[in-house]
């Protein structure tokens, strides 16, 4: 077999291949074999009709076109090899000869992982935010706190902000009850904003029996925005009441002592997030620095599927859940569906770069992922999914993306490599002091939206 590379642009190449006729010949005996359990022929056995019986009635081009298409595939991987090239996704394959006994001719146009020189990213500098935790930060925390252990009592009085009431609710479109607009024995928090627009003025002042109707937009249901007449009456008011801030407190909300040891404690906690979030951050950055340094061809193709993949994981996976459509998340978001478009091929171009250049970072620096690194990612990527390691890890090998798992971890430990090559200095001129490949495999992750795993993982726990 001979064959041929001609470069078409930086990520497509055609590959011409010859095949002598002879190397059709394991080809032929499977195509004669297989039409042999698929005929009868009067006189002889099922699976011992001749071959120029075979040729005689059925015609020697339906073998021939057995046979190929039973090579191809195998000659086309041989050309691959020989040529040394990194080919992405399937190659449009046209059959340029094919002669009776002499030759067999065929070119094979496919997308390749285009060459890529990695930049000198020694000199990239970003700046992040200084982690910084105020006594307002921790006095909001432990308000937050406090507030998971309010207790309530029932009062004799008109309700005010801060009450719950207990209530229920009747709504009406053009006069109409709707089938799905009542409900009864609703707790509802003055003030809290939840609910229906209107609502808190309406029930502020009503003590336990009265009722007050008002005009509201329909937030969900079958009516979803259109306006409703709704009838809301209180059958209850409590009071909330907000326990002491003291030492009992810190007793009984945590496994400290004292007010003070809380104290501590949520400051300590608040620090850990904010010096987390600043070292997502830096990584952010310096992958958005080092994308800018190179220059990375995206193929056409590739990039096709990329989009059309991003878009079914968000309409089917992300928003399914959610329940509403994308025409929905659109007006949500206040977009257009052009603006979505070219959010989406933004994203995706980000997506695709960020592997290319990582993967070639990972192999300029030889770096190897070893058991105990991809048994911590998976652990990671399961408790995003909902699931446990071990349903995550099932579904994860059933559907094949043990090896983009893998990819992962190595992409994120290459990002951490040009992370402690750069500068990275918080709003204060301070050196910040990055070492956790942990979160680099998160960064990488987000950024290129490797979603299939989850995706994969998601059906299966569907599935179950």
């Amino acid at each position: 077999m001979k064959s041929a590379v001609e470069t078409l642009n930086p990520t497509r190449v055609r590959l011409t291949v010859e095949v002598p006729f002879e190397e059709l010949k394991d080809s032929l005996d499977a195509a004669y074999k297989k039409i042999n359990q698929q005929v009868t022929v009067k006189g002889f056995r099922k699976g011992k009709i001749p071959a120029r019986v075979i040729d005689q009635r059925f015609g020697r081009g339906a073998v021939l076109e057995e046979a190929v298409n039973d090579a191809l595939p195998k000659f086309y991987t041989e050309a691959v090899n020989e040529a040394e090239i990194n080919v992405l996704g399937q190659p449009e394959v046209d059959i340029t000869e094919l002669k009776d006994g002499e030759t067999l001719n065929f070119t094979a146009e496919v997308d390749i992982r285009p060459s890529i020189e990695i930049p000198d990213y020694s000199g990239i500098e970003v700046t992040v935010d200084a982690v910084e935790v105020s006594d307002e930060d921790v006095e909001k925390s432990v308000e937050q706190l406090r507030e998971r252990f309010a207790s309530t009592s029932p009062v004799e009085r008109a309700a005010a902000e801060g009450d719950v009431l207990t209530i229920d609710l009747e709504a009406k479109v053009d006069g109409e009850v709707l089938e799905d607009g009542v409900a009864s024995g609703v707790s509802y928090t003055v003030g809290s904003g939840e609910l229906l627009d209107g609502i808190d003025e309406a029930v502020t002042g009503l003590e336990a029996g009265g009722e007050a109707t008002f005009t509201s937009q329909l937030k969900g249901g079958s009516a979803e925005g259109k306006d409703s007449e709704v009838t809301v009456k209180v059958t209850a008011v409590s009071s909330r009441e907000l326990p002491e801030l003291d030492d009992d407190f810190a007793q009984m909300a945590s496994e400290f002592d004292t007010l003070d040891e809380l104290k501590a404690d949520s400051r300590k906690r608040l620090e850990n997030m904010k010096q987390y979030d600043q070292a997502t951050q830096a990584q952010e950055r310096v992958l958005d620095e080092l994308l800018k340094l190179a220059e990375v061809p995206i193929p056409e193709k590739l990039l096709e599927d990329e989009i059309n993949t991003r878009k079914h994981n968000l309409e089917h996976h992300q928003l399914g859940q959610m329940g509403i459509d994308l025409g929905k998340y659109l007006e949500i978001q206040g977009k257009t569906e052009e603006e979505f478009d070219a959010e989406t091929k933004e994203q995706a171009v980000k997506g695709i770069k960020t592997q290319f250049i990582l993967d070639e970072l990972v192999n300029k620096e030889k770096l190897n992922v070893n058991q105990e690194e991809l048994t911590e990612h998976l652990m990671r990527r399961a408790a995003s999914s909902g699931m446990s390691p071990d349903q995550f890890a099932q579904a994860v090998v059933e559907g094949g993306q043990v090896p983009m798992l893998v990819g992962e971890v190595a992409r994120g430990k290459a990002l951490a490599v040009v992370v402690e090559a750069a500068k990275v200095v918080d709003t204060n001129g301070e050196t910040v002091d990055l070492d956790d490949e942990d979160e680099t495999a998160e960064t990488v992750e987000a950024a290129a939206d490797g979603d299939a795993a989850e995706d994969q993982a998601e059906d299966k726990k569907t599935e179950a």
